[in-house]
């Protein structure tokens, strides 16, 4: 699954890793510590075309693994008090191995693991994934400004709420994105329909004047529109050069073949996307088929390690991957990593926040790619101070 490099080139590498092994499997658990942190995204998130207003709160829970050298790796997970307690004493090979990961057992405590894996071996985890990404290489990753929500229905005049939400994509250029996904489907729920369906076309258009004609443009409409609607709005906007599609429709063979017919038809090359909900368990199956262009399951509801095995079977069908993750902060990062591990990812979902106890400024965004930090792990640090205080006020410590 992990792409090793085997040029001669790169021996050295390979021999600094080998040599770092030992350590690793050296290594044992000895606590395990869990607390939820929070923290804020810059704005607040309005709606979905079918959902309220997602908020300014971000809450992501994290687990710190501590090994008997001294050695911590931490990151998102749900893990509960027996779990943790489970993991005591066992030695890091028990959870992982270099050539598969995160054993499946232990998918739910992943991303400590690769974080811990990562500080034991002193290599960033892209470098795990991809051995030719060597010490000397600046790695960066595509991603989008997932921040243009539906946050414009306090407002009357269809100009004046496009302007609103064009605005925001001049912040999100300004923090350096280059690509911006935007809710639709206001007409779905929030909106009498033709209005919602007017006001998405000018949002979309308003958003397209003010990133320019390089950016790229996504759409998600969360499942608010029929096919007809998806056609009518395509159609509408062909001037703004969609690069997707997103759930426009509840996943549906027929719809999906009829809407690539069209598309090509129309001479469009908008993709279609999906995936990141309750999606069929035939989605893969149409992807395969050319019916689906880009897969979406969720960074931590699929996982770190499943999706590296998806997105080698994706890359043999020539078919896009691109996480979704949105609302859950660690994922901005841990995608990033991901993409060392899969040649067509095409981006990764940015949802902009601060929490309290993690510093993550050796991230930064330019011309709409991630520069990834080469320290080792996920290249986040954890406050312990902050994070032992959260972990007295919610969590738990098992040792």
């Amino acid at each position: 699954m992990l792409r090793i490099c085997h040029d001669k080139t790169h021996k050295n590498i390979k021999d600094k890793i080998d040599q770092s092994r030992g350590n690793m499997t050296k290594a044992k658990i000895k606590c395990v510590k869990w607390a939820q942190l929070s923290g804020k995204r810059p704005r607040k998130a309005g709606c979905n075309s079918r959902l309220g207003e997602h908020g300014i709160h971000v809450k992501p829970p994290i687990a710190a693994i501590f090994a008997d050298d001294g050695t911590i790796g931490f990151g998102w997970s749900r893990i509960n008090e027996e779990q943790a307690q489970s993991l005591l004493g066992l030695h890091v090979n028990d959870i992982f191995d270099m050539a598969n990961g995160v054993k499946k057992q232990f998918h739910w405590i992943e991303y400590p693991i690769w974080d811990l894996v990562g500080q034991l071996v002193n290599k960033p985890v892209y470098s795990l994934l991809d051995e030719s990404i060597h010490e000397g290489y600046e790695f960066t990753s595509p991603c989008y400004d997932t921040s243009l929500y539906i946050d414009d229905l306090h407002l009357i005049d269809h100009k004046e709420a496009a302007d609103l939400i064009a605005s925001e994509a001049v912040e999100g250029r300004e923090l350096g994105h280059c690509n911006y996904k935007i809710k639709i489907g206001r007409g779905a729920m929030h909106m009498p329909l033709e209005d919602g369906t007017l006001r998405d076309i000018m949002v979309i258009h308003a958003v397209r004047d003010a990133v320019g004609a390089e950016a790229k443009i996504l759409l998600d409409a969360n499942n608010g529109y029929n096919l007809n609607l998806t056609k009518r709005v395509l159609a509408e906007t062909a001037k703004a050069n969609i690069h997707w599609m997103e759930e426009a429709f509840h996943e549906d063979p027929r719809f999906y073949d009829n809407l690539k017919n069209w598309l090509q038809s129309e001479g469009l090359k908008t993709l279609i996307a999906d995936g990141e909900g309750s999606a069929s368990l035939h989605l893969l199956d149409w992807a395969r088929d050319g019916l689906v262009d880009v897969i979406q399951y969720d960074i931590f509801g699929h996982g770190f390690t499943p999706w590296l095995e998806l997105g080698s079977q994706l890359d043999q069908w020539d078919v896009g991957s691109a996480p979704h993750h949105y609302g859950g902060y660690y994922g901005n990062f841990v995608s990033c990593h991901l993409a060392a591990g899969i040649q067509r990812f095409e981006f990764v979902e940015w949802d902009q926040a601060s929490i309290l106890g993690i510093d993550d400024s050796a991230y930064t965004i330019t011309d709409g790619y991630v520069n990834v930090p080469k320290s080792s792990g996920f290249g986040l640090s954890l406050d312990q101070e902050i994070f032992n205080r959260r972990v007295n006020q919610n969590g738990f410590v098992v040792m």
